[in-house]
């Protein structure tokens, strides 16, 4: 089972708006089958392993990560193909939320006489797919807060000055992090200010960009910043208000761009959960929250930070630096948004260390 969510982490950021699935047949104590789902979403991986394994799949044992699905969708049930391939048993991790399976799948497979085991390496199983079963839920992704700070919270100088506060085993890691997210978001004074280029520039890897998503409630961003001019290239969305300059959505659509209108607060900035709902509609399952400030800590005080990670750099820059958050305006400990570490990680002169939400 392990060995299948191997696989399955090989679909992270490529096949939203389903759930990322690895598979392996096993007969007579040999692996003869390996599956996971394509890029897109489909084929799902329990048809790659079957079709790996051929006739060596009958009377074998199929481990899957995630419940087989028994509705017909944009492919037939992997129950089906299970069943036809003649598999013995089948062992699974953990049932699927989606509530077009949620149990059914495995409910077929013992109809149809096959021995089924739930359950086995079920907290790995549910980690890896925390994003699909988020949009399942509660109808938004997981979202990712990722940051690189001085030792003292500056992502930078007091001038603006921000490359470079890591380094470039840093940088790489941060670049495998948006290979493995649906989706990488910033607002729209991060985009002013440092006009990025968000694709996953690993060598080799340049087919795994997310989507880009800027909040950009006024449409500020401009028609020549590398965003835009490249939303041919990747798919590129802008959140903004209802309310916002209906020439210049125009424009930005004309480049490629798809502006979807979201609610707002009484202040008239965009709401986190609004934000989120809509990524979520959309079908994307994971979000990266790169920058800036202000973004981070409206998604941090709505309670919608899921993990984070932290990048620290060795330096200081001082109290006169860009913080990482803007202030959450929380009166006292009690109320600030708590994390636990999930893992630390040294990366040259550098450290990440990653974090969950406290439940």
């Amino acid at each position: 089972m392990l060995a299948a969510m191997g696989l399955a982490r090989r679909g992270l950021g490529r096949v939203w708006p389903n759930p990322a699935v690895g598979a392996v047949v096993v007969r007579d104590g040999t692996v003869t089958g390996r599956g996971w789902t394509q890029p897109g979403g489909r084929p799902h991986a329990e048809t790659e392993a079957l079709g790996r394994a051929g006739e060596t799949a009958r009377g074998a044992t199929l481990y899957v990560t995630l419940e087989p699905c028994n509705h017909v969708g944009g492919t037939p049930p992997c129950t089906q193909a299970v069943i036809a391939a003649g598999i013995r048993h089948v062992v699974v991790a953990i049932t699927d939320p989606d509530p077009r399976v949620a149990g059914r799948g495995l409910t077929r497979l013992r109809e149809a006489g096959l021995s089924v085991e739930l359950g086995i390496c079920e907290s790995e199983a549910a980690e890896v797919n925390a994003g699909f079963f988020l949009c399942c839920t509660a109808g938004r992704p997981l979202i990712t807060l990722k940051t690189a700070t001085s030792l003292d919270g500056r992502i930078a100088t007091a001038s603006g000055e921000s490359r470079w506060i890591t380094g470039d085993a840093a940088r790489r890691e941060a670049h495998r992090l948006r290979a493995t997210h649906d989706a990488v978001l910033i607002g729209a004074d991060t985009a002013l200010v440092d006009d990025p280029d968000l694709r996953c520039r690993l060598p080799g890897m340049g087919d795994r960009s997310p989507v880009r998503v800027v909040a950009d409630g006024r449409l500020r961003l401009p028609l020549d910043g590398r965003v835009v001019a490249t939303a041919n290239e990747i798919p590129t969305r802008i959140v903004t208000r209802a309310d916002a300059d209906p020439d210049k959505r125009s424009a930005l659509e004309q480049r490629g761009v798809r502006v979807i209108p979201v609610e707002t607060d009484a202040d008239g900035r965009l709401r986190p959960a609004a934000i989120a709902g809509a990524l979520g509609w959309l079908g994307v399952t994971r979000v990266l929250i790169e920058g800036g400030g202000r973004l981070a800590a409206a998604f941090l005080a709505a309670g919608l930070v899921d993990r984070v990670a932290w990048f620290h750099g060795p330096r200081v820059l001082g109290g006169d630096g860009v913080a990482a958050v803007a202030p959450l305006g929380r009166p006292g400990l009690a109320s600030a948004p708590t994390f636990r570490r999930t893992g630390t990680r040294v990366l040259g002169d550098d450290v990440l260390e990653t974090f969950e939400r406290s439940r």
